[in-house]
């Protein structure tokens, strides 16, 4: 019989990197972007996955992950159903965060902004790069409502591919989302525990950036 797990005992010794304030753009951006690249350049699993927190009406927050799918000097872009859970809570309250977090690289990304829809002039070009079947998919499915079984998404999935068999568009409830960073946290493993974190907020004509204590 298997000894019981005692989570409390696993841990790690963080020594891959370090990030300095002299070796960090002034624009967050920029040293998001670095990170990036080096997330996709070492093939780890999901580099473009990150964790998108929103708060409800009623103050009640949720997370769940999403993908990045663009982002530049205005901000961060996903796409969803806009009808799902997290699209109605971004209605009611536009405020949110991302989190990024690349295990192997001893790394995490934060940022928080508000959130705003982008242009439909962009979702449907994107929309139309996506594999046929998951334009299908969009259509199928009624995101974050409840079904009473798979079967309810299986036969709509065949009534959309009978409806459109070669080029579906994108339904309207349907797009991107694009967060407009007003606070961003860089975050690199240390040994001890002594963690690096750098700040940055935004500031008129620029960012202030900032070294918190781990």
């Amino acid at each position: 019989m298997a000894g019981k797990m005692n989570v409390a005992d696993l841990r790690k010794s963080y020594e891959k990197a370090e990030l300095s304030e002299q070796e960090s753009p002034s624009d967050p951006m920029l040293l998001f972007e670095k990170w990036l690249h080096e997330a996709i350049q070492a093939e780890i699993p999901e580099p473009n996955a990150m964790t998108l927190a929103t708060v409800s009406k009623d103050n009640r927050p949720s997370t769940r992950p999403v993908l990045i799918k663009g982002c530049d000097e205005r901000g961060i872009v996903w796409y969803t159903n806009y009808e799902s859970r997290k699209g109605l809570e971004l209605s009611g309250n536009p405020c949110a965060a991302l989190q990024f977090h690349w295990v192997e690289l001893e790394r995490v990304v934060r940022i928080e902004g508000r959130v705003e829809k982008i242009s439909d002039r962009e979702s449907d070009e994107y929309f139309g790069s996506r594999p046929f079947d998951h334009r299908i998919g969009a259509w199928a499915s009624p995101q974050s409502q409840i079904i009473t079984d798979r079967s309810v998404i299986e036969k709509a999935a065949l009534k959309y591919l009978a409806e459109y068999p070669k080029d579906p568009p994108r339904p309207k409830y349907w797009g991107g989302y694009r967060l407009k960073p007003e606070l961003w946290e860089f975050w690199q493993g240390r040994k001890s525990r002594l963690h690096d974190r750098l700040r940055y907020q935004k500031e008129a004509g620029g960012w202030k950036r900032e070294r918190l204590a781990p």
